[in-house]
């Protein structure tokens, strides 16, 4: 089992960016977070890996209401922030989804 790397800042570009509050940002995190579990706890299986990419990505999706609420959305920088970190997050544990592919439910 593999930890994942102390050093990479989760969505650091967003929390940088006041356009996005951070209780936000962090709901975001813990979204991908369940991902970084699932590879720390040694799963390598792709389609169990997806389905979990599926899952965190959806419940992004229902994040975005409450952006809108805070003046905020989920536009171009968070999008490639996000799909940044995920690729990341599936090099990292050499997972070879293609980071179009592991954010396919996304509606942002």
């Amino acid at each position: 089992m593999k930890a994942f790397d102390p050093n990479y800042k989760l969505l650091d570009e967003m929390y940088q960016d006041n356009y996005y509050p951070a209780f936000l940002v962090d709901k975001v995190k813990d979204e991908l977070q369940k991902v970084i579990d699932l590879l720390e706890s040694g799963e390598t299986d792709a389609e169990v890996v997806q389905e979990t990419l599926d899952e965190a990505v959806c419940g992004i999706n229902d994040l975005q209401e409450e952006f809108d609420e805070n003046d905020s959305e989920l536009e171009t920088v968070a999008r490639e922030c996000i799909a940044e970190n995920v690729a990341y997050i599936l090099a990292w544990f050499n997972i070879p989804i293609d980071t179009e592919e592991a954010i396919r439910e996304r509606d942002w």
